[in-house]
């Protein structure tokens, strides 16, 4: 959220260890998404209406410039409702503390149609001909769906006839994008908000299902976005989730359609530059394709393809890319690179993040991730972007039409000890055009 010059990071947080449960509401505030200072907690069960629990929610500008925020609280009887709660003092600048009013709370009910043990994330409201709408996420007959509800003032809502949307999948949904996580994974479709009827349509520009879009095809999950008013971009943001149930934050992302309005385009937040992270930029000149591998139409699944070839396995046209965090004689190493297929109409683009080799430390999720690249090879050029810490390696392909972020422990490849190499193990010649590399400078706070 930003408010009156101040960015406000919410999240789930465990004050009592770096595991699943007790879970309350960290607070973090910045100036420019890069510096963080992290404050009091500014919300945990302490009423009736959220006595299980305090979980995930979303903030809101009203109209008269006011913040609010819903979030899920669990009652007595292990209902989910939905709460609100507004700042104890406006004219703090950072918002410290919070009230959740015993008056009207809980403000959403789930009625007798509606799953209360499966009735959460309510989204970031929005506002239109007189009314405040925001959808909550739910499930019937194992498919995930969106309630959608009114509300002229905000504390009193009505839910719609009709779902504003049904899915597969369904949560954590943002309104304008709605994606849902299962395991690992956020899936969003790219669709006309029908104003007059309030439904949302999904342009079928993507399969349903698992086969969907997703914003990163990695260890990327709960994402959430908000509209940054200042400078006028939606931003994503993402928790990349350790081997265990733990999580830390990716990088803030600038999201925007892309001009073939067929998915989402994602790029880290111009603030970044002024750190100029370990970060690699490199574009890949490929001279010619007549060497490409024809394309198996048994393997779709791109992970799949991504495992079965690797980064080893030669082809024609790739595998070729980056190896990061490579130890000094490769026992371990993160490679991510392209692979080139040609079908009978066009040629498909692979880009693979594969951890399997990233530590010699057994018991870890080590997997390949992957994702197919929506790109025309007229320019026969490829861009790559990755931005490298001591275990997360985030990659944009291709400007930023595909994202993959892997988590990684690697056990010889640390700080002084840890290789960047590009590589091509392809029988086609392939050109590096530029590569720039730029090491981390620390923020000068960090949460």
């Amino acid at each position: 959220m930003y408010y009156n010059g101040i960015y406000h990071l919410f999240y789930q947080y465990n004050p009592k260890g770096a595991v699943w449960g007790n879970i309350i509401w960290g607070h973090s505030v910045s100036k420019d998404m890069v510096n963080w200072e992290a404050l009091e907690p500014p919300i945990y069960p302490s009423q009736r209406f959220d006595k299980n629990g305090a979980w995930s929610g979303s903030a809101t500008i009203l109209p008269n410039n006011k913040p609010i925020i819903l979030y899920i609280g669990v009652d007595p009887n292990n209902r989910q409702v939905q709460i609100y709660a507004v700042p104890a003092n406006l004219s703090d600048p950072y918002l410290r503390r919070w009230l959740k009013p015993a008056r009207l709370n809980p403000v959403v009910d789930p009625d007798q149609v509606v799953n209360a043990s499966a009735f959460r994330d309510p989204s970031t409201a929005w506002w239109m001909n007189g009314h405040s709408r925001m959808v909550v996420g739910s499930k019937r007959n194992h498919r995930g769906i969106a309630y959608l509800y009114r509300s002229w003032d905000f504390f009193h809502w009505v839910k719609a006839k009709h779902p504003c949307i049904q899915h597969p999948i369904q949560a954590c949904g943002n309104a304008l994008i709605l994606p849902g996580f299962v395991i690992r994974y956020d899936y969003y479709t790219v669709g006309t908000y029908l104003t007059d009827k309030d439904r949302y349509l999904p342009d079928n520009t993507s399969a349903d299902g698992w086969a969907g879009l997703r914003y990163d095809y990695g260890n990327f999950y709960a994402s959430k976005t908000f509209f940054d008013p200042a400078k006028k971009r939606r931003v994503l943001w993402g928790w990349v989730n350790e081997s265990d149930s733990t999580s830390d934050d990716a990088i803030p992302r600038t999201v925007w359609l892309d001009p073939n309005q067929r998915q989402l385009m994602q790029w880290p937040i111009q603030e970044l530059e002024t750190l100029r992270g370990k970060n690699v930029d490199v574009t890949f000149f490929i001279p010619r394709l007549d060497k490409v591998e024809p394309f198996n139409p048994s393997l779709t699944d791109a992970q799949l393809l991504c495992a079965k070839k690797g980064s080893k396995v030669q082809g024609g046209v790739g595998p070729f890319g980056l190896l990061a965090l490579a130890s000094k004689n490769l026992e371990e190493y993160t490679p991510v690179f392209f692979r080139i297929f040609k079908t009978s109409t066009k040629h498909t683009v692979l880009l693979c993040s594969d951890a399997r080799s990233s530590s010699l430390k057994d018991g870890l999720y080590k997997p390949s991730f992957a994702s197919f690249v929506d790109i025309d090879l007229a320019d026969k050029k490829l861009s790559l972007r990755s931005l490298i810490d001591h275990s997360v390696v985030e990659s944009f392909g291709a400007g930023g039409k595909t994202c993959i972020t892997s988590r990684v422990y690697p056990t010889l490849a640390v700080l002084k000890n840890a290789y960047l190499h590009a590589f091509n193990n392809g029988s086609q010649t392939i050109v590096v055009k530029n590569l720039n590399a730029w090491s981390m400078k620390k923020p000068l706070k960090m949460n």
